[in-house]
């Protein structure tokens, strides 16, 4: 296999890995292309005692933690501070934060780590908790817990020691428990109710039915949406942004499926004059209580990501 071959290959999977460590699809996409130009120079002092992938992954890590010197951690909203109760009180967008993006599935499709690592380490919830680790705890963690590698081959590639892999990861786990989701919290119902919970999801957000959007939401649901800083938690608080700003009437907006970090996502166009237009990305959280977490992203520059057009018309 020619190095051109395994740099292909090994695409996805570094990307994934990159992004866990960045919170940022563009960044990550940055640093898989600074890692392969740094490859490319550096191939004739490669001396062969460690496998391609190994030494590329040497690579990211080294890119990803110097990217992260130069700053700060991406963020969701709930991390800034407290919820807000009144609607007609959001903030206006910031723009000076590094918020976290999502990552579309569609970048997972050939990646051979998602055959060996917990697929709950991509959801938006846990990729919000590792930027809370120092960057080098971070690489630890997901390098040790997420893609199994021994400590010794974190440890080269850290230039350490194994013990000190070990405890940066017993600090990265103790960090980790403290804010990262339950496994009760990422447990999604079973198929078919899960498929029925987001029909009926699409159907009554799109028609403004507030009675039923109601019904679907739990009671401690959460409602973020960066760049605006401000985010609710609570059904009854939620209910009320979604009745101040969902605006009512057939076809004013439609929902269309996609998938990122594992978890179901609309891209939600709204109607003007008679076009659809790209408004925002929402990642939902399910539970077997009903939605728990809606992460609406008002960006439209993330469509093209998705493989999705900015406009779009419906008969």
């Amino acid at each position: 296999m020619s190095l051109e071959d395994e740099f292909t290959r090994r695409r996805a999977e570094l990307l994934t890995y990159c992004y866990r460590m960045l919170g940022s699809l563009h960044d990550a996409e940055d640093a898989v292309q600074d890692t392969y130009v740094r490859a490319w120079q550096g191939f004739d002092e490669f001396e062969g005692r460690s496998s391609i992938r190994t030494w590329l992954y040497r690579i990211a890590t080294r890119t990803c933690l110097n990217a992260l010197k130069h700053s700060s951690r991406r963020v969701v909203p709930a991390a800034l501070g407290a919820p807000g109760t009144d609607p007609h009180d959001v903030a206006p967008r910031a723009f000076d934060v590094n918020w976290l993006e999502p990552l579309p599935d569609r970048m997972l499709a050939d990646d051979p780590a998602l055959v060996v690592e917990s697929r709950h380490s991509l959801r938006l919830a846990m990729v919000a908790a590792l930027q809370h680790l120092p960057p080098r705890q971070r690489a630890v963690l997901i390098l040790r817990d997420v893609l199994a590698w021994p400590a010794a081959e974190v440890a080269q590639m850290l230039d350490t020691t194994p013990a000190a892999v070990n405890s940066s990861l017993q600090r990265a786990r103790a960090e980790l428990s403290r804010t990262a989701p339950t496994e009760t919290q990422l447990s999604e119902p079973a198929e078919h109710d899960r498929r029925a919970l987001l029909d009926r999801y699409v159907t009554a957000f799109e028609q403004a039915d507030l009675a039923t959007l109601e019904t679907l939401l739990t009671k401690d649901v959460t409602w973020e949406m960066p760049p605006i800083p401000t985010w609710f938690s609570g059904r009854d608080d939620v209910i009320r942004l979604l009745r101040l700003k969902l605006l009512p009437g057939a076809g004013t907006r439609i929902l269309v499926a996609t998938s990122a970090n594992t978890q179901p996502t609309f891209a939600w166009y709204v109607n003007r004059d008679g076009v659809y237009r790209a408004h925002t990305i929402t990642v939902l959280t399910l539970t077997a209580a009903g939605v728990s977490a809606v992460h609406a992203f008002h960006r439209a520059d993330l469509f093209d990501a998705f493989g999705l057009p900015e406009t779009t018309q419906v008969a």
